[in-house]
């Protein structure tokens, strides 16, 4: 069990009721439905920057990124560092003028506005139950890995607790501190809360990565342990050179992550909450400079652990004035049969070390960065470290509340059931909304604990990467087809939009329900339906299941709008890019621009790949 001592608890505590204490600071300042869900639209751009950031760094995140450390090296890096920076950048380019010129509250609403109400209602609808479920499995692999790590049985020995409870007590204190702070302060108390975790997330993991890389020797030492991965699959080469490596990952990034940040309201409604339409266009400017850097602190600690040396019982005798001692050192069984700080993944039924077909160990790659935390970190900075994984927890359940109460509020319950309350009625709404996607978060949760229990649990449900890929290509994908034809065409039509979103929705649930990796077993994984093609790995299949849906949606959807009604162009300005006329606001320098900062940026991702690769 680790050795927290009372400073370290205290560090986590004080880190606690910082969050609370700030949302009952914002408190008085929450007067109508706008200060709520929208933050009055009067927050500086740093703070919509930092909290942007930090929306996109959940728990699943943040253990996903340094899984994909531990598993595929730095190539994790150029996948994260080229796919992601060029999707941010075109999404501040291009499509937040949009969004916030168009005044829409949300993302859905943006639909109401450019097709229809059935297009956003399905937006909508698709949007409220994946956060409810993300948020539900955030809260549930975090009280798991808690429980794995024993961050909590000091605490239930010395008191006599039943150990049952480590689990209810990891999913209802970071629930019950996020609902207060989303209470009291709304969108607005949410995002400087965020703020401060991003700090959590930095001082609690930077340590670690510097005495990580260290002990192994330092950068030379680092590569000189790791053999070359295989991004796509075991099947799969990517010896394709410094150029075809950069230019997969270019490719494999920007086509599974555009569509989470062009069309995420989770993530988008920080920079939506911005003073003004530029400030709004740079929020995502500074938060994609940020994630250049995020490589070396959240995937880097992934390549450390499965580097390190493999721990292994071992017994060593010495002699004291004529007595013989025998130190054991008993290592468990899913840690010597691991690699590195990695262990194997433990099979449930008999206790002992997963196996795959071929007879090799399946390693837990999400206990990659947690090792490293419990490893590494001194007394107080282990505290520190506990309190960053709690700060990307309720960072990430705290965007997805504050996101399903606006599109709760907004285009399902004004939209759908009352069109003209007070609104005093609405803010009431939107509280309400966030008790009950804190209790339904809850509730999906503790139905992973049941399913589980069962012994039908998948083991895909321990890769969180797998998890995060798989939402972006059956539900990101699709939209981003969506949002495209919207914003950069005329011609597209309601019907047309909201045929092309559910056939590509479809699409992409049909390929992954007649697919699967070729090392999984029908569930989670896919092959739900029947196993008619097998992929050299899970990332291939998610690539293929995201370019599938886009490719259906956009041609469905453009099949169906030439043979409707398009609306007046004049009914269309502020929604289309070619209908939609330049912010004019006062003359800078080039190098100020968002032009210029953007092509800076995306050379510099270039750079950062060149080096990764």
């Amino acid at each position: 069990m680790p050795n927290l001592t009372p400073t370290d608890w205290l560090i986590i505590l004080l880190s606690l009721f910082c969050v609370i204490g700030i949302g009952l600071s914002y408190r008085a300042s929450i007067k109508t439905s706008s200060d709520f869900l929208q933050a009055g639209r009067a927050l500086p751009t740093w703070i919509c920057a930092v909290a942007l950031i930090a929306a996109s760094l959940g728990s699943q995140e943040i253990i996903a990124m340094g899984a994909a450390g531990a598993r595929y090296g730095f190539q994790a890096a150029l996948f994260f560092s080229l796919g992601t920076i060029p999707a941010i950048l075109f999404a501040a380019l291009y499509m937040m003028p949009i969004y916030y010129g168009s005044g829409a509250c949300s993302v859905p609403e943006y639909l109401r506005l450019r097709f229809d109400r059935k297009t956003s209602l399905l937006n909508a609808c698709t949007f409220a139950i994946t956060t409810i479920t993300s948020a539900g499995i955030s809260l549930y692999l975090m009280a798991r890995l808690f429980q794995a790590l024993h961050v909590l049985d000091p605490l239930f020995y010395a008191y006599g607790w039943p150990r049952q409870g480590v689990f209810t007590l990891s999913v209802l204190l970071p629930a019950a501190v996020v609902l207060a702070y989303v209470l009291f302060a709304g969108l607005a108390g949410a995002m400087v809360n965020q703020g401060v975790q991003f700090l959590l997330i930095v001082a609690g993991f930077l340590p670690m990565v510097l005495i990580g890389l260290k002990n192994i020797g330092g950068w030379a030492g680092l590569n000189a342990s790791l053999p070359a991965p295989n991004l796509l699959g075991s099947n799969t080469s990517l010896h394709t050179g410094v150029v075809g490596t950069a230019a997969i990952a270019l490719a494999l990034g920007f086509v599974l992550t555009a569509g989470r940040w062009a069309t995420d309201f989770r993530i988008l409604q920080a920079a939506m909450a911005a003073k003004n339409i530029e400030s709004a266009r740079r929020v995502p400017l500074f938060a994609a400079a940020a994630r250049l850097l995020l490589p070396f602190l959240l995937i880097l600690p992934g390549v450390i652990a499965i580097g390190l040396p493999t721990p292994h019982s071992n017994t060593v005798v010495r002699n004291e004035n004529g007595a013989i001692y025998h130190e054991i050192t008993v290592v468990p069984a899913e840690v010597a049969a691991g690699r590195g700080l990695v262990p194997a993944r433990v099979d449930p039924a008999t206790g002992k070390p997963q196996l795959d077909a071929a007879g090799h160990t399946i390693l837990d790659y999400d206990r990659s960065t947690p090792n490293m935390l419990m490893h590494f970190l001194p007394t107080g900075l282990l505290g520190l470290g506990l309190a960053a994984l709690l700060a990307s927890l309720m960072s990430g359940l705290a965007a997805g509340v504050t996101a399903f109460n606006t599109v709760f509020t907004f285009d399902l319950y004004q939209s759908c059931i009352r069109k003209n309350a007070v609104d005093k009625h609405y803010l009431a709404v939107a509280r309400w909304a966030a008790v009950a996607a804190i209790l339904l978060s809850i509730g999906t949760a503790y139905a992973l604990t049941g399913f589980s229990n069962t012994g039908s649990h998948d083991v895909a449900f321990k890769g969180i990467l797998y998890l995060l890929l798989l939402v972006f290509s059956l539900v990101n994908a699709p939209q981003l087809a969506t949002f495209l034809l919207g914003m950069f065409t005329r011609r597209a039509t309601g019907h047309g939009a909201f045929a092309g979103l559910a056939a590509g929705t479809a699409a992409a649930l049909l390929h992954h329900g007649l697919t699967l990796p070729i090392d999984a077993q029908p569930g989670l994984y896919g092959g739900w339906i029947a196993v008619v093609h097998r992929y050299p790995g899970f990332i291939a299949q998610c690539f293929a299941t995201a370019i599938l849906a886009f490719t259906v949606n956009l041609i469905v959807a453009s099949a169906v709008s030439l043979c409707t009604h398009a609306r007046p162009a004049a009914e269309m300005k502020g929604l289309v890019h070619s209908l939609t006329s330049k912010p004019k606001g006062p003359t800078v320098p080039v190098w100020k621009r968002p032009e210029a900062i953007a092509v800076a940026l995306l050379l510099a991702a270039f750079a950062l790949g060149l080096f990764f690769a």
